[in-house]
């Protein structure tokens, strides 16, 4: 069937450079991926894929706590920002990516 509809999207700069990345090492094209995921939805009558929240740690989950945990789990985050025990962002969500693959 031949492809004849234009499909314009916005999305995160930075998600979609990494989706490339990855696409690439798969050697798909983002339109063939796209083509790929609006079939699968078609075919399965629903998004392909499960969607859920992500399971939070209960040592960090802030809902889960009671406001003395709270203010001391952050007193201690204080107490490692002053002393310069910090990461940058980036750096520790690279990090986490890593740990997860």
């Amino acid at each position: 069937m031949e492809k004849t509809m234009t499909l314009n999207l916005r999305v995160n700069p930075a998600v979609k450079q990494q989706a490339e990345d990855v696409l690439k090492q798969l050697g798909i094209p983002m339109a063939t991926a796209v083509d790929m995921f609006l079939r699968q939805v078609s075919l399965t009558g629903g998004i392909p894929f499960s969607v859920s929240l992500p399971k939070v740690p209960v040592a960090i989950n802030a809902d889960a706590m009671t406001t003395q945990q709270l203010r001391a789990a952050l007193n201690v985050g204080y107490e490692d920002m002053k002393a310069g025990q910090t990461e940058d962002a980036a750096a520790a969500f690279a990090k986490s990516r890593e740990t997860r693959q």
